[in-house]
């Protein structure tokens, strides 16, 4: 007489047992999710940061500065630019 699972259903009780485990893995991983707790940078970014020289400044211009920060271009040029895109004298 044969009681509980016979000799060859051993591993059918360690595939329930990863399958328990997985899931209750699973259910604590939507938990923090839905929680927000995994989300710190969207609800704390920080202190507010301060307007620097870049500040009002379109993308254009600071292209502009950087390529002639880098010597891309030279002064005259520059300046020519800055007055063409409406910032300079």
């Amino acid at each position: 007489m044969m009681w509980g699972y016979g000799s060859n259903m051993g591993w059918m009780m360690w595939l329930w047992g990863l399958l328990l485990l997985v899931g209750i893995a699973l259910l604590v991983l939507v938990a923090v999710r839905l929680s927000g707790t995994g989300r710190t940078s969207e609800r704390h970014p920080g202190p507010p940061r301060l307007p620097g020289p870049e500040a009002g400044r379109t993308r254009a211009q600071q292209i502009l500065d950087e390529r002639f920060a880098r010597g891309e271009i030279a002064e005259e040029e520059y300046r020519e630019r800055l007055r063409v895109l409406g910032e300079g004298p």
